[in-house]
C-alpha cells in the first residue's frame, strides 16, 4: 500500500515531467519542427505525466477520504479542469503554432493555480 507522502511526491514528479514536455513542445512548434525524436520525445513525456498525475492524484485523494466525486470540493473540481485543460493543449499547440509565445507564460499560471488550489483549498 503506497502512503500519502509517496503519492504526494509522484504526483510532483508528473508535474515536472508535464512542464519539462511544455518546454519541448513549445520550443519545437517555435522552431517550425513539426516532427521527429524531439518532438515525439515531448508528445510521449506529455501523455506519461498527465497519467501519473491523474494516478498519485487519485491515490492521494483516496488517502485524503475524497475519492468519491460526488463530495468533491469545488477546488478539486477546478483542478480537474486545470488538468483536462493542461491535457488539451497540445493540440493547441500543434494547430495554432502562433500560440506558442502566449502559451509560454499561460501554462506556468495555471500550473501555479493549480498548486494554490491544492495547498489554500479555498472554498469555490
Amino acid at each position: 500500500m503506497i502512503d500519502l507522502p509517496t503519492y504526494k511526491t509522484l504526483h510532483v514528479l508528473g508535474v515536472i515531467l508535464l512542464f519539462i514536455s511544455f518546454g519541448g513542445l513549445l520550443v519545437a512548434a517555435r522552431a517550425g519542427v513539426q516532427s521527429g525524436v524531439s518532438r515525439k520525445t515531448a508528445s510521449i513525456t506529455h501523455g506519461i505525466a498527465l497519467v501519473l498525475i491523474l494516478i498519485a492524484g487519485f491515490g492521494t485523494l483516496a488517502r485524503l477520504g475524497l475519492s468519491n466525486p460526488g463530495i468533491w470540493p469545488g477546488w478539486l473540481w477546478a483542478k480537474a479542469v486545470i488538468w483536462l485543460l493542461l491535457g488539451a493543449v497540445v493540440v493547441v499547440i500543434k494547430r495554432a503554432p502562433r500560440s506558442v509565445t502566449l502559451l509560454w507564460w499561460v501554462l506556468p499560471v495555471l500550473g501555479a493555480l493549480a498548486g494554490w488550489l491544492a495547498l489554500a483549498k479555498p472554498n469555490l
